[in-house]
């Protein structure tokens, strides 16, 4: 049986599942709903074959659900398998249904004590944490299961995060500038996000990295008009490539909203302006200023503040906050792309 937690990440725990490391009562919440469909339905793919599933897998919806009837079930020893797999869906419907108590899911709290060990009882949640906290306390209390919290992720560094992690944990190296392009152009859809980097891993040997002309050839990605190297031409002050990709986005507006590009740049020399104030300028305390623990990225910010000086820097977020509000529609009509081109000129002239 695998090691007892009260919370695992998605990465550690779909590892055990697909090791065959069963857990007695999955509790899976949160508000990313990719990874609590994803991990359920690893659970039932590993823990029953085909030929098992009809006698021993029941699927329950809380919008009807009755949790006494999901209990019972759990009860039940499993039939010519090793294993029963028990799977609540939507479990924050079960307390909304008409008639119903709202302290059903408690109800569980008893199951907790003293889970049947050859049932697998996989509790979904989704759109936050579940409400039902003595259940939550006795898993944790008894240590009889996993609670799983799925927070949603966000663009940024959050996304940047996830995309790392995935490329590791299928056994992929991947660099900042290939995670940037991925970032960008397909955001925080994680079904579509994971799906393109498993084709990746098909093309690339062993131990070999997925890199921005892997991603053209074979995603239609762009590694030429993207955010990253329309950064990497603000910092280098090349004003002909600047307005080129502007264009580009233009082009293509549904993929490069200018919100998500001024606030791409309101990040970026945030951290720039963080590095020209440290009063430690080692590496290590750069690194923790500006938020990165990339040393390629500090070289970024490090080579973006050698060509805009403070006052740049404070000016420049000064016109990246109007122009955010003003591609918002609050005091401007104009076009938000012509607003950016306006944008990009007050920077590359800072």
């Amino acid at each position: 049986m695998a090691e007892k937690k009260e919370t695992v990440s998605y990465f550690s725990l779909r590892k055990e599942i697909e090791a065959g490391k069963f857990q007695p009562i999955y509790l899976l919440q949160g508000d990313e709903p990719y990874y609590i469909d994803q991990l359920s339905d690893l659970i039932v793919e590993k823990a029953l074959r085909e030929d098992e599933r009809d006698f021993n897998l029941s699927i329950y919806y809380g919008s009807d659900a009755n949790v006494r009837e999901v209990i019972s079930t759990c009860k039940q020893y499993p039939a010519f398998s090793q294993y029963k797999v028990v799977v609540l869906r939507e479990a924050q419907n079960v307390n909304k249904q008409a008639g119903g108590h709202n302290k059903d899911l408690e109800l569980f709290k008893l199951y907790a004590e003293n889970p049947l060990r050859s049932t697998i009882l996989v509790v979904c949640n989704k759109d936050g944490a579940i409400k039902a906290k003595p259940f939550v306390d006795t898993l944790k209390k008894e240590k009889t299961g996993v609670v799983f919290s799925s927070a949603k992720v966000r663009d940024g560094r959050d996304l940047q995060g996830v995309i790392s992690n995935y490329a590791t944990s299928i056994g992929c190296n991947i660099d900042f500038k290939s995670v940037t392009m991925l970032a960008d152009c397909i955001g925080n859809d994680l079904s579509r996000m994971f799906s393109e980097l498993d084709k990746l891993k098909l093309l690339v040997k062993e131990g070999n990295a997925i890199t921005p002309e892997l991603i053209e050839r074979n995603i239609g990605i762009s590694k030429d008009y993207n955010n990253f190297e329309f950064e990497d031409a603000i910092i280098t002050r090349n004003a002909a490539k600047v307005y080129r990709i502007i264009d580009y986005y233009q082009k293509n507006p549904k993929n490069n909203p200018v919100p998500m590009v001024v606030a791409m740049l309101f990040s970026f020399f945030s951290g720039v302006l963080l590095v020209r104030a440290s009063k430690d300028q080692s590496q290590a305390a750069l690194m923790a200023a500006a938020g990165t623990k990339s040393a390629w990225r500090l070289g970024k910010f490090k080579e973006a503040a050698r060509n805009y000086s403070t006052q740049a820097c404070v000016n420049i977020i000064g016109y990246l906050r109007e122009c955010d509000v003003r591609c918002k529609g609050m005091g401007s009509r104009q076009d938000s792309y012509d607003l950016l081109k306006e944008l990009a000129y007050k920077i590359l002239h800072s």
